[in-house]
């Protein structure tokens, strides 16, 4: 199976499927998306969208992202559910280049795993009682998207080296997504050089902070988030084979 959706508007658009557990099961293929602003879709995108079956889209944006670049087509077609996980604005491309970016990238992580535990607590429910193929995103499909994602395939299991690399496959598209903030701010000038950039390192700080603060991952999720067992257990049902389903990412 082929992890990247490929999209002529959308640079990040990627199914979560394939991944193995620690007890061997697999995460599902064409389940669960993981996904860039789907306000870009029109033409063949929107068809080739469309062809995926997908019932429930969770937008991760701010309100007034949405309001500005627009959410999915049709969004009536769908369950669609906004919820901005991030409370805290803050604009990438002007990062201060003397800073180091990856701590200061995970201490806005940081941010958002305390400011936004409601939203991250519904957002993980939303994914679990979904009836059918669910996608989620943010603008780039990276930071927030990639922090949802990193607590679903830590739930499921999921070796925390792939968890790493699946964060990192963002940098694949950090070329298209900074095109893109170029082409919308033309005269602006972008002060940090590694806009639109994900290394495995950033979401490594993540993970270590919360676990220092909460003893693990999961237990953040239960202590902090609220989240049920039920919940967990609903999103292992729903996305997790048995079968020893391969596990190819390209």
């Amino acid at each position: 199976m082929k992890r990247h959706v490929e999209f002529e508007r959308l640079h990040n658009f990627r199914d979560l499927g394939g991944y193995r557990s620690a007890d061997g099961r697999t995460v599902r293929w064409g389940t669960l998306y993981r996904a860039d602003s789907l306000g870009k879709l029109r033409d063949a995108d929107w068809e080739r969208f469309l062809g995926l079956g997908i019932g429930t889209v969770i937008d991760l944006r701010y309100p007034w992202e949405i309001e500005a670049k627009g959410r999915v087509p049709e969004a009536e077609r769908f369950r669609y559910v906004n919820l901005s996980i991030e409370h805290r604005p803050y604009d990438q491309a002007e990062i201060d280049p003397d800073l180091d970016p990856w701590r200061y990238l995970a201490d806005r992580f940081a941010e958002v795993t305390e400011d936004g535990v409601e939203e991250i607590r519904q957002a993980l429910e939303v994914i679990a009682q979904a009836p059918g193929p669910t996608v989620f995103h943010c603008t780039s499909g990276k930071d927030r998207t990639g922090l949802i994602g990193a607590f679903v395939l830590t739930l499921l299991g999921v070796q925390r080296a792939d968890i790493l690399a699946d964060f990192a496959l963002t940098e694949l598209a950090t070329e298209r997504l900074a095109a893109d903030w170029r082409a919308a701010h033309p005269d602006r000038v972008m002060r940090w050089p590694s806009y639109g950039r994900a290394p495995a390192v950033i979401m490594e700080l993540v993970l270590a902070d919360l676990e220092a603060r909460y003893g693990s991952v999961p237990g953040y999720l239960a202590d902090r988030v609220k989240l049920s067992e039920r919940t967990t257990e609903q999103l292992r049902a729903r996305l997790q084979t048995g079968d020893g389903e391969g596990a190819r990412r390209t």
